[in-house]
C-alpha cells in the first residue's frame, strides 16, 4: 500500500513560525532540534468542510506531549488554531485534508544534545495536504514485525514524538512482505497496535482493542470506543493476542489519516471471510458521519 500523490499538492505552502513558504522552499534550520535529535512532538488532523474533527483532544495531546519533554514557550492552543487557518486558506483548501503539525523543541545555538542550547522557543510547523483516507477500502493486509513497540519503561507512548524510527523499520518490513502494513507486539508479546493506526478486534459482536501501553493513545481510537457505546455494540480494552486476532470475526484499524479501515488478512491467515465485515462497515459509516457533523470550525 502505497499513498497516491496528489497533484493540487505541488504548489501548496507550509507555515513556519509566521512564514508561509512554497513546498520547495527551505524553511526548517539545520540547528532545529527536530533536525538535530528527532526532538520535536506532533499531531495528525483531518479537516471536514471547514472543520477539524477532534481538534481540542488533538492540541491537549500535543500540549501534554511538549511538557513531558519541558518545552520551552510553548503555543497557545488559539496560536496554533490561527496558524492552521492562516495556512488552510492560503491554500484554498476545505474538506479532505490532512493537516500535520510538529512542535519541535526550537532552533539550537550550536549542534548538540542539550536542551539549555535552546533559547529561542518551539518551532511550530502547519504542513496542510489534500488527502483523502490512504487505505483502501477493500481491506489491509497485515504482517507482524519482529520489531516491538517500546513500553514506558523505554519511551512513554503517552508522549506523541516525532522520533517514528522504530514504526518505520517495522513498515520496513511488511515492505519486504509485501504487505500493506505491520502489526506490531509489545514487549510482552501481546498486539499493540500498527506501525500507523490502531486496532480493533470484532469477537462475537464485541469489539476489543490492546490496552494503549505501548502505543499512543489515540483520539480516532477513544471515538470508536465512545460510539460503540452509544450504539449499543459491547466494547473493552485489554491485553489481546496475536492468536485472538488470527481468531476474530473481522478486524480494523483507526486513525486520522486513514479513518477506519477493515483488515482481511494477518500474517496470511484470512480474518474471518477474508473480507470487510459489517460491523467494521457499520462503525466506519458512523465514524464519518460523527467526524462530519462535529468538528471545530476552523475555515
Amino acid at each position: 500500500m502505497l499513498q497516491r500523490y496528489d497533484e493540487r499538492n505541488a504548489d501548496l505552502r507550509y507555515w513556519v513560525n509566521g512564514v508561509l513558504r512554497h513546498r520547495d522552499e527551505p524553511g526548517i534550520s539545520p540547528f532545529d532540534s527536530a533536525v538535530q535529535g528527532g526532538d520535536a512532538v506532533w499531531e495528525g488532523l483531518r479537516l471536514y468542510d471547514g472543520r477539524i474533527f477532534g481538534l481540542g483532544a488533538h492540541l491537549a495531546r500535543l500540549r501534554r506531549s511538549a511538557l513531558a519533554l519541558g518545552f520551552e514557550a510553548i503555543p497557545s492552543d488559539g496560536e496554533i488554531t490561527a496558524a492552521v487557518t492562516e495556512t488552510l486558506r492560503a491554500n484554498g483548501m476545505r474538506d479532505a485534508v490532512h493537516v500535520r503539525l510538529t512542535l519541535t523543541r526550537g532552533v539550537k545555538v550550536t549542534s548538540g544534545m542539550d536542551p539549555r542550547l535552546n533559547r529561542s522557543g518551539c518551532t511550530l510547523i502547519v504542513l496542510a495536504e489534500h488527502k483523502a483516507p490512504v487505505y483502501d477500502t477493500g481491506g489491509l493486509r497485515l504482517v507482524t514485525a519482529s520489531v516491538r513497540r517500546p513500553g514506558p519503561d523505554v519511551l512513554d507512548p503517552k508522549i506523541h514524538h516525532a522520533n517514528l524510527l522504530n514504526s518505520i523499520l517495522a513498515k520496513i518490513e511488511a515492505n519486504a512482505a509485501g504487505a500493506d502494513d505491520a502489526l506490531m507486539l509489545d514487549g510482552r508479546g501481546f498486539v499493540a497496535e500498527t506501525n500507523a493506526t490502531h486496532l480493533f478486534a470484532v469477537v462475537g459482536g464485541r469489539l476489543v482493542t490492546p490496552l494503549a501501553v505501548a502505543c499512543p493513545e489515540g483520539i480516532t481510537r477513544a471515538t470508536v470506543l465512545d460510539l460503540a457505546g452509544a450504539d449499543g455494540i459491547p466494547a473493552e480494552a485489554r491485553d489481546v493476542s496475536l492468536t485472538e486476532f488470527y481468531a476474530a470475526d473481522e478486524a480494523f484499524c483507526t486513525g486520522t489519516m486513514g479513518e477506519i479501515a477493515g483488515v482481511t488478512a494477518i500474517d496470511g491467515r484470512p480474518i474471518g471471510t477474508g473480507r470487510v465485515g459489517p460491523v467494521t462497515t457499520r462503525i466506519a459509516d458512523r465514524y464519518v458521519t460523527h467526524a462530519r457533523a462535529n468538528g471545530t470550525p476552523v475555515i
